[in-house]
């Protein structure tokens, strides 16, 4: 998943956002918005790290296993 893809379901994966990084809070999740440099920024402020470690902790984090429910559901034809 890219970081547009990422932005446009940022409502959706702020949930499990906030499982991997629990420090964050919901109004830093409103602040980040999908923002890659954002989310850098408020995991780095939260939990003390440097840029560098912040930037590698998100980078690692495999958000391809995060998925929009909705892709899940089958196709139904419009009656």
């Amino acid at each position: 998943m890219n970081w547009d893809q990422i932005e446009g379901k940022w409502k959706q994966m702020k949930g499990t956002v906030k499982q991997k990084w629990g420090k964050l809070t919901d109004d830093d999740l409103d602040v980040i918005d999908g923002k890659q440099d954002e989310l850098i920024g408020k995991i780095q402020e939260r939990y003390g790290l440097t840029r560098e470690e912040a930037q590698k902790q998100v980078d690692s984090w495999d958000f391809s296993s995060v998925s929009d429910t909705r892709d899940n559901l089958p196709n139904r034809k419009a009656s």
